[in-house]
């Protein structure tokens, strides 16, 4: 389980120095979600360590509403977080895992926006349980996910256009940034999705209700973890759209530095393999939650290796 300290709380120790927080960050991410964990091994040693900080400092986020203390968290609690974020661009760390963000802040040209975007979608669950529409949605999952797009392509790079002309690069920036934001879109439904019944036991529903309404699905019926032909059409049609998102995302890998393809194809198909297995348990994501077996992660890496060079 993974403990948060309290944000007002003073540092009355010595902190840690570059390398044992990366180091902190590193086995922390390695246990937490090993899939990104994978991926990151792939990249340079810089780019890795700086892909640890920032999934640490975004699950620490995420535990503020989702983690074991979360009835304790209030606006007033984001509100400090986001004043610890500030105190952390400004070069002042709090405790050993800000230690490797202030170093990775330092070495790559991370925007703040993206990180005070993802505190107001932690904010959105403090207060909202149901979203009408798939609009509604978007704006949930650009904050708390599509933004880790926009973090990660600042370290990853954008590499420079085949064609020199000037015209063309922010054209190219432009779309590698809107690709990773898809990226990140299309991993938040995904998780939405092997979550439902998790989150239906918390009284939560990330599914649009006017997508349960087109296929006269109930809230009472998704609560009470209902599998029939109706779920499933459901089922179908949510796995269609995360799909669009993936796909959008792939024609956006091209763009990215050289040496962050391979770890972007390798964590793009190794999570859209999460809607295959939901598939294959026959839509019943309440009783049975879809996970990818380590062998079949490692099957992806050499077809991920092969995109990476063609595509």
């Amino acid at each position: 389980m993974l403990q948060l300290p309290e944000p007002t709380t003073s540092c009355m120790r010595t902190l840690a120095s570059v390398e044992e927080a990366y180091e902190h960050c590193r086995l922390l991410m390695a246990h937490y979600s090993k899939t990104f964990y994978i991926g990151s091994l792939l990249m340079p040693k810089a780019k890795r360590r700086a892909i640890w900080a920032i999934y640490m400092w975004c699950r620490r986020t995420d535990e503020l509403v989702d983690g074991p203390n979360a009835n304790q968290t209030t606006n007033e609690t984001l509100d400090q977080w986001e004043r610890r974020l500030e105190a952390i661009f400004a070069g002042h760390p709090h405790d050993d895992l800000d230690v490797a963000l202030v170093d990775t802040i330092e070495h790559f040209p991370l925007d703040i926006q993206p990180f005070r975007d993802m505190i107001a979608g932690q904010q959105m669950d403090l207060y909202r349980s149901r979203y009408e529409t798939f609009e509604e949605l978007y704006l949930y999952c650009y904050r708390v996910a599509g933004t880790v797009g926009l973090m990660s392509t600042a370290v990853m790079g954008v590499a420079s256009p085949r064609s020199t002309a000037p015209w063309h690069q922010p054209e190219t920036t432009r779309s590698a940034i809107d690709d990773a934001i898809a990226l990140g879109i299309a991993k938040q439904l995904t998780n939405i999705l092997r979550d439902v019944g998790e989150d239906a036991r918390r009284g939560r529903i990330y599914l649009p209700l006017a997508d349960l309404a087109l296929f006269n699905y109930t809230e009472d019926d998704l609560l009470k973890g209902v599998v029939d032909d109706r779920w499933r059409a459901l089922m179908q049609f949510q796995i269609q759209r995360a799909r669009k998102f993936y796909l959008q995302a792939e024609s956006g890998i091209g763009a990215l530095n050289e040496d962050a393809r391979l770890p972007v194809w390798s964590a793009l198909m190794l999570y859209s393999q999460i809607l295959n297995v939901i598939e294959r348990n026959d839509y019943n994501n309440f009783t049975q939650r879809a996970y990818v077996p380590g062998g079949k992660k490692l099957a992806a890496l050499p077809i991920a290796w092969l995109r990476s060079k063609v595509l």
